[in-house]
């Protein structure tokens, strides 16, 4: 009985506010280590092909960091894997606003704006990231590769008409009409 009377303080002291243990503390996180950087963790899970929790990651680096050219690159690239292409765009803008000269922010840009069929500007886009890359980096060569071979081919071509594509048909005097069957 006598010991039973001596531990009931210490287990109390062991719960008291001071002991360093908080309710709201996971199990086995010590409060004061240091905290893993958001983009590294934000950059393995996007590796590791899950978007979504890199996403929550790159908003938690941006309220650790603020709001950097890093930050909201990789927040329009977790927009765009998710497949949130208009609000991709609107970060990456904003990305490359503050930073024209970010070539990962470049390169996505021009990722998504192919994705919404705008090849002329992402052409525009992608030549910058390879010329400040100097070409070093394939995935961006093969971009601009893509972004200029469907820009030139949405121009006009005659060749269309065999194929089904386009019909320019004369309605009356000085006007035409472009026909495609869809």
């Amino acid at each position: 009985m006598r010991t039973l009377l001596l531990l009931i303080p210490l287990a109390l002291a062991a719960c008291t506010p001071g002991s360093g243990v908080s309710r709201n503390q996971p199990y086995g996180v010590d409060p004061r280590g240091e905290a893993v950087d958001g983009l590294m963790v934000g950059h393995r899970l996007m590796e590791a092909k899950q978007p979504e929790l890199a996403l929550k990651a790159y908003l938690r680096a941006a309220g650790e960091e603020g709001i950097t050219t890093d930050v909201l690159s990789a927040i329009g690239s977790a927009n765009l894997a998710l497949g949130r292409l208009g609000q991709a765009e609107q970060i990456l803008r904003r990305a490359v606003e503050q930073d024209n000269s970010s070539v990962p922010a470049l390169n996505n840009l021009g990722v998504v704006l192919m994705e919404r069929g705008n090849f002329g500007e992402a052409r525009i886009y992608f030549q910058q990231a390879f010329a400040l890359d100097s070409g070093q980096t394939d995935s961006i060569r093969e971009n601009l590769k893509l972004a200029i071979a469907r820009s030139e081919s949405a121009v006009y071509d005659p060749s269309q008409e065999e194929e089904g594509g386009f019909r320019l048909v004369r309605q009356e005097k000085g006007k035409y009409v472009l026909l495609t069957q869809l």
